[in-house]
């Protein structure tokens, strides 16, 4: 077609968007047209207004996993044509396979094949990759020329070459490459659209068009071309769905790993810097990375970056390379910046050569109510999507930091996970610190929650009352929610997940189900203390379930072997430590429930304390009382009789431990078990043999007397036992141990009667005494 110019580009990269840049300055074209979905047309305009990077989003409204990307850098050659067309008044369109067609296809159909950076979208990481459809073409052309690196033959022969890219030369290298390689299926059916939409815009009369498209594309476009007839044939009886589409923010670490469109760009941040700086891009490299050093403390002189320039481009002329790449430059920064240090390589890898760059879009692109409730929300907590991890630490005291908190756990209710909770510095619950990590998944997350409500607190709250209502939730998983509800602050939610624990609990008859639960619930109502939440109804289950556990918990201790105790241990020491947070007054509920929250018990829970209980026990006596019921019993598995003992001595419960031990070790116990139960008593650290030389001299007494073959037999369960304290508790016991041997070796010295009589005689004179 005449009139009519193909730049074919390599997607990603900074020559060729030059180069397109600098061809249609001098084309001055009518139309563009750009390959990607022509639905995404009216959105074209907005593209000037938008913070590279930045992608295309396209997605079937209520099917999450059909959805697509198409993201654009400052690089791009296309966005790159977007901005000229933009600001010159010239119409920019997109003309691939509309996003309807490509969405609706077979999912093993339409996976893109090829490996040149000239692919189809990928549908939200849920296609993969086959390379065996065809050939790579870059790859191809790489080895033609000697090349065993085709990402370093296409930055010799394009990227390096300042912008002069020799379209038509790529165009015949293409043709020669596809010379028996012709594409089928998906591939096809997108070079019939592109003609049919190119078609199109000469018939509606523009003279000088420019297309930008991959490379491998330019000879389907150029020459002579099939039918209109032959190409309406290819394009006849595809499968369509409704497809919205939209602009999103993208990062460079998400560009650095998509494969897909952006497949191949392995370092985002170093094109970025070969755009941006086309004058000297090594030395301003290697300057910018040792300000990086010298961030993080590392000293690193003006002398250093002179030195690793020098050594960069000594490599590159011993390659044979017309400039230093990636690879030159980072050897020398590795050689002469960071002194042979990975760390400090791997730091200008994350921070330069990947980047931490997040696009940002304008308040006029499309969006569903729900992201523009969180962009607000955004603005008004002053918490920035940022695309590297940032810390923050949370001050639940504080009305803006109870806020920020509110507002990233009921984003994790929605599957959004910006912020991951971290381990608090300090003591209390009025603490919480997040790592904050913003991905381009997050808004597709959003989108496909939108059905849900117009705002974050109303769609995470029906999301709550969602998992609630299904049938396979289990109680873990429904006390798991009731703590998220009141971390989130979701009191519309609670009525409903807490009447379905209450039914599930009701029924579920595994003790060790609800020794799972408990510590979430205790959890659940102290946070709901300290946020200032109400939790109606929460403390009579709680109190509802221990109740329960202590019935169950006798029957559940019979009969286990080694696995099954160590099992039932955790349970039991979780169970143990939330018990330790309720209040121990008589029908009390956890500290700070409310006097009507305890005033029913949910329907199927039993009411009143169960037999065998003392009057009027409180959770804490009531279930001591139940450990010490147990623990007096002989068929327990050595570890479980161990812990119960650590566990009632440490509660105060306890005033023969000694002689507990002294049984647990006797003769006539077996040696794993006398291990067993050793393991189970000093779980809980090894402090307690420090202090109590009866207790050290037992276990002691007890090792030295087992035989060789005993003492190989055990020796595993000891070691992991004694392998747990702490180094400085260990150091302790064994000076103990070693005085203690000293002072026996002194007490059983034998005296000489003879020679101390005249001493002894003595003596007794002094005091007064007739020696007999």
């Amino acid at each position: 077609m005449s009139g009519v110019s193909v730049l074919g580009v390599r997607h990603h990269g900074p020559g060729s968007a030059r180069a397109v840049r600098r061809e249609l300055e001098r084309l001055r074209p009518d139309a563009i047209l750009i390959e990607g979905p022509p639905e995404a047309d009216a959105l074209v305009t907005l593209a000037p207004g938008l913070e590279p990077p930045v992608a295309l989003l396209a997605h079937v409204p209520g099917e999450p996993s059909r959805a697509a990307f198409w993201p654009f850098a400052a690089f791009s050659p296309e966005w790159q044509a977007i901005l000229y067309g933009t600001s010159a008044g010239i119409p920019v369109r997109f003309c691939d396979l509309p996003a309807a067609h490509s969405l609706a296809g077979d999912r093993e159909e339409d996976a893109p094949g090829d490996d040149d950076g000239d692919d189809s979208p990928d549908a939200a990481g849920k296609r993969e990759r086959h390379p065996g459809v065809r050939m790579d073409p870059i790859g191809a052309l790489a080895a033609a020329a000697g090349y065993d690196d085709p990402e370093r033959w296409w930055e010799d022969v394009v990227e390096h070459r300042g912008g002069d890219t020799p379209f038509e030369v790529i165009a015949e290298a293409m043709a020669a490459v596809r010379e028996g390689h012709e594409p089928g299926g998906h591939e096809a059916r997108r070079e019939a659209y592109m003609r049919k939409t190119l078609r199109a815009a000469v018939k509606q009369g523009f003279g000088r068009i420019a297309v930008i498209c991959g490379a491998w594309h330019v000879p389907a476009l150029t020459g002579p071309l099939p039918s209109a007839a032959a190409d309406n044939a290819v394009l006849r009886g595809l499968p369509k769905v409704k497809a919205e589409l939209t602009w999103v923010p993208w990062t460079y670490g998400r560009l650095a790993s998509w494969s897909g469109y952006g497949a191949g760009i392995t370092s985002p941040g170093w094109y970025h810097h070969l755009f941006e700086a086309p004058d000297r891009p090594v030395e301003r490299w290697l300057a910018q990375a040792a300000g990086v050093l010298r961030d993080e403390g590392l000293a690193v002189s003006s002398a250093h970056v002179i030195e690793a320039v020098r050594l960069a481009g000594s490599l590159a002329a011993l390659r044979g390379r017309p400039l230093a790449g990636l690879g030159e430059v980072t050897e020398a920064a590795r050689a002469v910046l960071c002194e042979g240090d990975d760390l400090a390589v791997e730091l200008i890898q994350r921070r330069m050569v990947v980047g931490d760059r997040l696009g940002h879009v304008s308040d006029g692109t499309p969006m569903v109510p729900l992201q523009r409730d969180l962009r607000e929300q955004q603005r008004r907590l002053k918490l920035k999507p940022e695309a590297l991890d940032r810390e923050i630490d949370l001050d639940l005291r504080k009305p803006l930091d109870l806020d920020r908190s509110n507002l990233l756990h009921r984003l994790a209710l929605l599957g959004v996970g910006w912020g991951t909770p971290g381990q608090a510095r300090g003591k209390g619950t009025f603490r919480e610190t997040w790592t904050l990590r913003w991905r381009p998944e997050h808004d597709l997350a959003l989108i496909e929650h939108a059905a849900l409500g117009t705002t974050v607190v109303a769609a995470a709250a029906q999301r709550a009352a969602d998992l609630a209502g299904e049938s396979s939730a289990a109680l873990a998983d429904l006390t798991s929610l009731v703590e998220r509800c009141l971390l989130a602050d979701l009191p519309e939610a609670l009525p409903d997940v807490l009447a379905a624990l209450s039914a599930k609990a009701a029924l579920d008859t595994d003790v060790t189900h609800l020794m799972a639960a408990l510590p979430a619930m205790v959890r659940a109502h102290r946070y709901g203390d300290v946020r200032g939440t109400s939790a109606e109804g929460l403390a009579v289950i709680v109190r509802s379930m221990l109740e329960r556990i202590c019935v169950g918990l006798p029957v559940a201790v019979t009969g286990l072997d080694d696995g099954a105790a160590a099992d039932l241990l955790k349970h039991v020491d979780a169970v143990h430590s939330a018990v330790a947070l309720l209040s121990d007054t008589p029908g009390s509920a956890p500290d700070g429930a409310s006097d009507g929250a305890s005033a029913k018990a949910p329907d199927g829970a039993p009411d009143g304390t169960p037999d065998g209980a003392p009057d009027g026990a409180g959770p804490r006596g009531r279930w001591l009382g139940t450990l010490r019921g147990i623990s007096d019993r002989q068929d327990l598995h050595g570890l479980i009789e161990g812990r119960l003992t650590r566990i009632l001595l440490d509660s105060g419960e306890l005033d023969d431990a000694g002689d507990r031990m002294s049984r647990a070790m006797s003769r006539g116990q077996a040696p794993a078990r006398a291990a067993a139960w050793v393991e189970g008593f000093l779980a809980g650290g090894g402090l307690l043999l420090v202090h109590d030389p009866r207790l050290l001299a037992l276990v002691d007494g007890w090792l030295t007397g087992l035989s060789g073959e005993q003492f190989t037999d055990v020796l595993p369960l000891l070691r992991r036992t004694f392998g747990a304290f702490a180094a400085p508790e260990r150091r302790a016991i064994g000076e103990r141990v070693r005085s203690a041997g000293r002072d026996e070796e002194e007490g059983e010295q034998d005296v000489d009667e003879r020679r101390a009589a005249a001493a002894v005689a003595t003596v007794l004179s002094i005091i007064g005494k007739a020696s007999g």
